[in-house]
Order: structure tokens, then sequence, then C-alpha cells
């Protein structure tokens, strides 16, 4: 089992967040500077008996002030970000090496073996079942069962003419319905334990049975199976 380190993956985006803030008020820095230089050489050659009006240099400064303030906002809270993401990392480290049951209708094939657990809410009359590739072309149909209650699928990896297929990600779609036409709800369940955590879009992901899996999907967790 692996995982990316907190640090390897959350502190290059902290970096980026924290020198977009930084640049932001080195320029504004250079703005505020280069007005202060033109309101003094202004007030220096303005005319004593027609002076310029203080309203519109209040005004501008009350915007510089806004401004300055905005970007010490954005640092905050590009900062809280940072540690939400490390935080959320950290805590999904703790499903490695356990068992978890994940809504989820992709599985691996893998030597000639692939197995989906799904759950008929009702009595079905019909129960057709359908696996896709990761490109989603369907490469096999199949029937399923009938009765109320939990089930497995397990496929051997072949299409409708026999052709074994490639290990990969496959997924398994299910259209049950009853002798009067009304569906069947059917969701489908992957199960298996957590081998890799890692980082994606700034987003803990965990990696179970090779397929990638959102945190917030899992149903449930099991502690693995003692070896001894």
């Amino acid at each position: 089992m692996t995982v990316t380190p907190a640090a390897s993956t959350t502190t290059p985006q902290t970096s980026s967040n924290s020198s977009s803030a930084a640049s932001s008020q080195v320029s504004l820095s250079g703005n505020f500077d280069t007005f202060l230089k033109l309101l003094t050489t202004q007030m220096q050659h303005q005319d004593p008996l027609n002076p310029m009006d203080s309203t519109q240099f209040t005004n501008q400064l009350v915007q510089f002030s806004g401004v300055e303030q905005a970007i010490k906002t954005n640092k905050n809270l590009e900062d809280l970000i940072s540690l939400t993401s490390a935080n959320s990392l950290n805590n999904a480290m703790g499903y490695l090496g356990k068992n978890v049951e994940v809504d989820s209708a992709d599985t691996s094939l893998k030597n000639g073996s692939a197995t989906w657990h799904y759950s008929l809410g009702a009595p079905s009359d019909k129960t057709d079942l359908t696996v896709k590739d990761s490109k989603g072309r369907i490469v096999y149909k199949g029937p399923g069962d009938l009765e109320a209650g939990d089930h497995t699928f397990a496929w051997n990896g072949k299409d409708a003419n026999g052709n074994q297929l490639p290990d990969g990600v496959y997924t398994l779609s299910i259209d049950a319905k009853t002798s009067a036409g009304t569906a069947v709800d059917a969701p489908i369940t992957l199960m298996g334990p957590v081998t890799d955590v890692n980082v994606v879009d700034g987003s803990p992901q965990l990696s179970v049975d090779g397929v990638t899996i959102d945190p917030a999907k899992i149903k449930a967790i099991h502690e693995a199976a003692s070896s001894t």
C-alpha cells in the first residue's frame, strides 16, 4: 500500500497560492508608491489660487485600502484551504489497509476475473446486466438475478464472442423491472481494500481494487482480516 505524503502534494499548491497573494501585494505596493509620488508632484505644482480637490485623493486612498484588505482576506482564505486540504489527506490516510464498501459501478478486471455486488429493492421480472469498458463501449450483456436482496455478479472478462478482454476498469449497469414494467432500484457496490491515497485536484482520492474513489462515497468500513 502506498500514500502520497501530504508535504509533497499540498506544498506545491500552497506555494502557488501564497505566491499569487504575495504577487498581488507587491503589485499593490508598487502602485501605491507611484500614486503617492504623483500626488506629491501634483501638490507641489498646484495653483495656490485654485487648490486641488482633496476629496478625490481621499477616495483613492480609500480604494487602495479596500484592495489591500481584499488581498489580505484572500491570503487568509488560501491558508485556510491549504490547511483543510492537508487535514483531509491526513483523514483519508486512515482508510489505508481497511476494507470498504463504496457506491460505485466500476471495478477492475484482473487476470480474467471481475466482481460486482448489487442489490434489488424488490423482486424483478427481468434483470439485464451490461458491462462497458473505459471508453464506454458495451463488451458484455447478460441476465441478472431476480430475487430481492443482495447479489454478486462474477464476470470472466470475455465478450459476446468469447474473446478475453484486457485487464482494466469496467463499469456495470443494471436494468431491472417488475412484470408491470416498473423500474426496480438496483444500487451497485464496490468492495475491497484501500491500497493507495492520492491527491487529485486538491482533494484526496482512494484507490480501491484499482478504482479511484471519492471518500464521500464510502458506505461502510471494515478492519482488514488478520493474517495470523
